[in-house]
């Protein structure tokens, strides 16, 4: 299969960090891929590359990103290019289009600086968790992005001697930390669709022989929408927040999505996605944007070298994809 072929050969170039000399080395194997296919090849100003089917008024693009996070799985973002080369080649519609946006991983730079703007994208990605597989589903059609409200929160006690000071004393900054970030995940079980996470833990003065004085923990806030989304935030108490807004994809490209998929005889199931994408990136500036998710083995795990989609399901999406893109070109 020449998907799992040129996956095969993105992985061999290892760790791909955004606009690192193996990220470069990705998009001129790439661009190689598109010229081959007879695509009008650019780079735009973000350095995000762009293989054109020459012609055609209305601009229909898909795609993805190649750079990955270290320790990557060889599917995340991958999948997107290759495939949607694949669907491309295929119709060969004029105005269809290729995009690999640039160090999607550590921000979305890529796609929130890039110049041109199709009139409709629509990217392929594996789900990068276990919904499809726990509903034996072997696609997905993506509602929206979930929006985060990430930033810190801040405890404060006494430090002191860890032998001489009797608990009924102690006012522990760690213990009212490990307080919230249990009330995070009961908070976020209580709203559907939400997560929250605690990933990072200082705290001071970090003697092993000291009650902790000061901790400070990261927060990260998701939900599916901006009604969730507030509450979530408003009940964590987020400190210094940092908010992206959730990004719904659009309902024309989710319906026609949900044709193609009825079209094979599949299970529809729709889900929103947790992760950020570049398609979220696109529809927050107006372009009609959609996603196709592909299960994910291996209990959902990515950003893993255990990271893993079949063949079967792979072929299914890459199907889909070329069926929505021949409707949206028309």
């Amino acid at each position: 299969m020449r998907i799992l072929e040129r996956l095969d050969e993105l992985a061999a170039l290892g760790d791909r960090i955004g606009y690192s000399r193996e990220e470069d080395a990705a998009h001129e194997l790439a661009a190689g891929w598109f010229r081959a296919a007879g695509l009008e090849v650019e780079v735009d100003p973000a350095g995000n590359l762009i293989g054109r089917v020459p012609g055609g008024e209305r601009q229909v693009w898909t795609g993805s990103h190649l750079d990955t996070v270290p320790g990557s799985g060889r599917f995340d973002g991958t999948l997107g290019v290759v495939g949607g080369l694949e669907a491309v080649e295929r119709l060969r519609y004029p105005g269809l289009g290729v995009v690999v946006f640039r160090d999607e991983e550590r921000g979305c730079a890529g796609s929130r600086g890039c110049v041109a703007r199709p009139d409709a994208y629509v990217e392929l990605h594996i789900e990068q968790g276990p919904t499809l597989l726990r509903a034996t589903a072997p696609l997905g059609v993506v509602t929206g992005i979930a929006g985060y409200v990430r930033g810190r929160r801040t405890f404060t006690g006494t430090p002191g001697h860890a032998g001489t000071t009797p608990m009924d004393l102690r006012e522990d900054a760690l213990v009212e930390a490990a307080e919230f970030v249990l009330r995070a995940r009961e908070t976020a079980r209580g709203i559907e669709g939400a997560v929250a996470t605690v990933g990072q833990v200082t705290v001071e003065p970090g003697g092993t022989n000291v009650i902790p004085g000061l901790v400070v923990l990261s927060v990260d806030a998701r939900a599916p929408d901006a009604e969730r989304l507030d509450r979530l935030a408003a009940a964590l108490e987020i400190e210094e927040p940092i908010r992206t807004e959730p990004s719904p994809m659009s309902e024309e490209i989710r319906a026609t999505l949900r044709a193609e998929i009825e079209a094979l005889g599949l299970s529809l199931l729709e889900l929103p996605s947790g992760a950020g994408h570049d398609a979220g990136i696109l529809a927050s500036a107006g372009v009609p944007s959609g996603m196709l998710f592909v299960r994910s083995l291996n209990g959902g795990i990515s950003h893993n070298p255990a990271e893993l989609s079949s063949s079967e399901d792979i072929a299914l999406g890459v199907d889909v994809l070329e069926g929505t893109l021949r409707r949206l070109a028309r």
